[in-house]
């Protein structure tokens, strides 16, 4: 009985490492391999302008690679408001809104890279005084804040790790991701588009 307690708590021990260690360890290099590979595949211009080229589908992978990028900024919104002001001169209203509702789904499936980053409990931001401050944010706040931070172009990435760190539910995480950067989306791609037909006859 002692001898099989002895290995119950080899193997507990093993188990307990391979969960606290080794996985986080595994996720961060993913998550990195990832994010480097998506970054220089969206610093191409002439993939991303043949993406373009995929239509609606095209903004939804432009969303997915910046978003996902966690290591530098993306220019994901200038990226896809060109695109929603060239289908609102081709299809009307509608395109610029397609355009961002396809970007939103982007934006949450590629933001799980940085959630992921922060949930292996190695944040790539630890010694930021912002992270820090965000991490209070979303503990206190929860939903609410990943929302609020979801409609401003800046800082998610931070967020996301923020959320991941906290073990903030994932499912929860995706939705808010998805519902605060469609809205961003559509609203900033619409409100160009419309802007860009006022402007567009005095250029002739």
């Amino acid at each position: 009985m002692l001898q099989y307690y002895k290995v119950s708590k080899i193997i507990g021990n093993k188990k307990g490492w391979l969960k606290k260690r080794l996985i986080p360890l595994l996720t961060l290099i993913l998550v990195l391999a990832i994010s480097v590979a998506l970054f220089f595949f969206g610093r191409n211009p002439g993939l991303i302008a043949e993406l373009k080229g995929y239509g609606y589908f095209g903004a939804f992978l432009i969303s997915l690679i910046g978003n996902a990028s966690i290591l530098l900024p993306g220019i994901v919104l200038p990226i896809l408001t060109g695109l929603g002001i060239f289908f609102y001169l081709d299809v009307g209203l509608a395109g610029p809104v397609m355009v961002g509702l396809a970007g939103g789904v982007g934006a949450a499936i590629g933001e799980l890279t940085g959630y992921m980053a922060g949930y292996s409990g190695r944040g790539l931001a630890e010694k930021s005084k912002l992270y820090f401050r965000l991490v209070g944010w979303v503990e206190k706040w929860g939903a609410l804040a990943i929302f609020i931070f979801a409609l401003v172009p800046l800082f998610f990435d931070l967020v996301g790790l923020a959320a991941g760190v906290l073990r903030f539910p994932l499912w929860k995480f995706v939705l808010v991701c998805w519902l605060g950067r469609t809205i961003l989306y559509v609203v900033f791609i619409v409100l160009a588009a419309l802007g860009w037909k006022v402007v567009l006859p005095y250029f002739g």
